[in-house]
């Protein structure tokens, strides 16, 4: 892949990894799932979310590992 395209796959996955720790500091502090909330009423959605921010926070780890 390109540089352009690497640097926007990283910024993808980077922001799901935010949605992802905000998502799971909400369910710390409030009890509140915000992926489920949106996505609840169809479950692949919020299960792909779910993958995809598991997947998002790979990328980021071997960038991060890369650059080192």
């Amino acid at each position: 892949m390109d540089k352009r395209t690497m640097k926007t796959l990283n910024m993808f996955a980077m922001l799901l990894v935010l949605i992802g720790a905000l998502n799971w500091g909400l369910v710390g502090l409030l009890g509140f799932n915000l992926v489920n909330t949106i996505f609840g009423a169809m479950p692949g959605a919020e299960k792909l979310i779910y993958i995809l921010v598991g997947a998002s926070a790979l990328i980021v780890a071997a960038s991060y590992n890369s650059k080192r």
